[in-house]
């Protein structure tokens, strides 16, 4: 029977056609006719789950069938009325769905598993082509396919057109970036029962995959994590490295936390994106004031949203689907060999002389710095690791770093460039040119490291020395105020 009621619900969305739009704030005397039938056909499905529940099976499925037939008779006259707004009729059809449209009424049929269902599912997918053993846990969410999850609707589809366009490269960036922590991030959302087609979706929006970005409120590494919530998720500072910027645990924390969203706001992902950018609070207040779970897209909802969570939902929804169904949407992700290796240095390195030396190649024409970076996060790019360090490197750069970095001209050249100083102004300058000291208020998010980098007052080793902060949290709290030295005139 599901696949009949997916058939049934397909037919529907098919009809609505250009309905699915953004969220419309009109009415009409004209729709009011519509609207009631609307909600006859919703009450009619719910009481037919009921029946079934009951276990009046036939008598379900016959007013299920006729409740749907109901409902897609009313959106086709809905595209007819100017002053109807179609975005009510979405927001029905996701409230039937989340609850149990697309499976309460299956189960004495088994799944249908020809090539055509299985694909509109993501089992088509190029990426789950590549790791079948993971096929289900990427394309299912609490027990429902993402294509019955993610409406494409107008605000879902311009966003497609946005990533497909001005943010491709920020996309494949992106996925170039995933597939190179995936084995360290992917089962972090396996072991939670999520798809990881969402926190490639995530990723991409927050941060491009780069584990250290650090945003002006001070929300920090690949996911993006404010400091408070990154440490109610398990993600502290432990010997100066802020845990934030580690891509296994930030994978961790942030499957932690929409478990724990999807359980509050009744599975509706899109709520919980919306609350994982905008606030759970804000969003829990929300749906109070709505009454029960309402769609993400119901105008009381969507409406009442500031501008760039309404923006961020359908980005994050959009990137997803994109990872997912590439080959829809004449794009192309590169093939990047994921395979984790390492190496140990033969000789004292920087991750910034790695990168010199390592060149780049076909899997990586932009270099390797970023990689290296965000397979290596608690490590300072430019401090110089002594020989025997291991280092966490994509396993075909080990016969790479044999040939070209353990020793020869490569890593002279990297280590010359490395060692120049670029000259200061003479000390009288200098003197002329700075402050003896100033205070700072610390923020809520704050760490030093930001501190440090948002005033160019030194490192965060030389406020936490000026304040006598000890390590490895280096404790700071909103409101405390702090000496900072030699800063910027």
């Amino acid at each position: 029977m599901q696949f009949v009621i997916r058939l049934a619900i397909s037919a529907f969305i098919l009809a609505l056609g250009a309905c699915a739009g953004t969220p419309g704030r009109t009415s009409g005397s004209g729709a009011d006719p519509l609207y009631q039938s609307l909600d006859a056909a919703s009450a009619r499905y719910t009481a037919a789950l009921a029946l079934q529940r009951s276990g009046e099976v036939v008598r379900a499925q016959r007013e299920s069938s006729a409740a749907l037939d109901d409902l897609r008779a009313a959106a086709i006259r809905c595209t007819t009325v100017p002053a109807c707004d179609q975005q009510r009729f979405i927001t029905a059809f996701d409230s039937l769905l989340r609850q149990g449209a697309a499976g309460s009424l299956d189960d004495d049929r088994p799944q249908d598993t020809t090539p055509e269902a299985t694909a509109e599912a993501g089992e088509g997918s190029p990426v789950i082509a590549a790791v079948p053993e993971l096929g289900r846990s990427v394309s299912l969410l609490k027990g429902r396919e993402l294509s019955e999850v993610i409406a494409l609707n107008d605000p879902v589809k311009a966003a497609l057109e946005a990533w497909l366009t001005q943010y491709r490269p920020n996309l494949v960036a992106a996925y170039e970036n995933y597939q190179h922590m995936r084995y360290l991030m992917a089962p972090e959302y396996h072991r939670a029962g999520l798809p990881e087609a969402i926190l490639f979706g995530m990723m991409a929006q927050e941060s491009g995959g780069k584990v250290h970005a650090v945003s002006r409120s001070g929300a920090s590494g690949p996911l993006q994590f404010m400091s408070a919530t990154g440490q109610r998720f398990g993600l502290r500072t432990v010997d100066g490295f802020d845990q934030r910027f580690d891509p296994a645990l930030s994978a961790r924390a942030n499957a932690a936390y929409l478990n724990e969203q999807l359980e509050i706001f009744n599975n509706n992902l899109e709520l919980v994106i919306g609350a994982y950018n905008g606030g759970e609070g804000a969003m829990r207040r929300r749906v109070a004031a709505a009454g029960g779970t309402p769609s993400f897209w119901d105008p009381k909802i969507y409406y009442d949203m500031s501008q760039e969570t309404r923006e961020y939902v359908p980005m994050v929804l959009a990137a997803a689907w994109l990872y997912l169904h590439p080959e829809r949407y004449n794009l192309e992700f590169p093939e990047v060999p994921g395979t984790p290796g390492s190496i140990t240095l033969a000789q004292p390195a920087s991750i910034t002389e790695l990168s010199v030396c390592l060149g780049q190649d076909e899997v990586a024409p932009q270099g390797w710095f970023r990689t290296l970076r965000n397979l290596n996060p608690e490590l300072d790019h430019k401090a110089r690791q002594p020989a025997g360090t291991r280092l966490a490197v994509p396993a075909h750069l080990e016969t790479v770093y044999a040939r070209d970095c353990a020793g020869g001209r490569w890593p002279a050249l990297a280590a010359e460039l490395h060692s120049a100083i670029v000259p200061g102004p003479p000390p009288d300058a200098r003197r002329a040119s700075r402050t003896g000291s100033r205070s700072y208020t610390v923020r809520r998010g704050d760490t030093l490291a930001a501190i440090a980098r948002r005033t160019g007052c030194g490192s965060f080793r030389d406020i936490a020395r000026t304040n006598a902060l000890r390590a490895p949290h280096y404790p700071i709290k909103p409101g405390q105020v702090l000496k900072l030295e030699n800063c910027p005139r």
